[in-house]
């Protein structure tokens, strides 16, 4: 596995498995940390689920409610669809980010309308 690294959606990521040799999907862990919350972003033509394996925090996916996350709970965002994700535990949020096709970094497009940290 590689190592973590920050991005700048506003998380740390751990690249799982990201291949051109299987281009159908990637697996990603992110990590979130306390008080943390990441831009408002989309992946053009990915579809991505957020498989939530330690702590709490909201989902907020398009114009929908906020939908509270904890581990155990999937939560699905369609392609071109704008996502985020607020960290309101005590301890780090952290999900496997599974996107089909794979995650490829020109697919990112930053949304969110406040500047980058």
């Amino acid at each position: 596995m590689a190592d973590e690294y920050w991005f700048e959606e506003g998380c740390f990521i751990t690249e799982c498995h990201n291949t051109a040799s299987d281009p159908g999907v990637s697996v990603a862990r992110a990590r979130v940390p306390v008080g943390g919350i990441t831009r408002w972003h989309v992946l053009d033509g990915i579809a991505e689920r957020y498989l939530i394996e330690q702590g709490e925090g909201l989902a907020e996916i398009g114009n929908g409610a906020p939908q509270p996350v904890m581990p155990g709970a999937v939560v699905v965002i369609p392609p071109g669809v704008r996502q985020r994700v607020v960290n309101t535990g005590g301890g780090d949020l952290v999900f496997l980010a599974i996107c089909t096709p794979r995650f490829v970094p020109e697919a990112y497009r930053d949304v969110d309308p406040t500047p980058a940290p």
